[in-house]
């Protein structure tokens, strides 16, 4: 590898906030917050949404009420009869 091209890297922990779990790894990506895991200090990035939490990759599926919605809609905008 060419030297001083490529950015620095450091030990980083993703946090997932809904399940609680944590992935470690080395990124460039910052942050304030910081922890020591196991000796070693990382940089803790929390997110809404990872592949634990993700419908994609747990196979859980989430139905949308879109008949509530849409007679929600009609009766706010249908017209009054006089």
């Amino acid at each position: 590898m060419k030297e001083k091209i490529h950015p620095k890297t450091h030990p980083v922990c993703f946090r997932d906030v809904s399940t609680g779990k944590n992935f470690l790894t080395r990124s460039t990506v910052k942050s304030d917050k910081t922890e020591t895991i196991d000796g070693v200090e990382y940089q803790v990035v929390v997110r809404d949404i990872t592949m634990d939490s993700h419908p994609v990759y747990t196979g859980e599926k989430r139905f949308v009420d879109s008949a509530g919605r849409v007679e929600k809609f009609q009766n706010k905008f249908r017209r009054r009869r006089r």
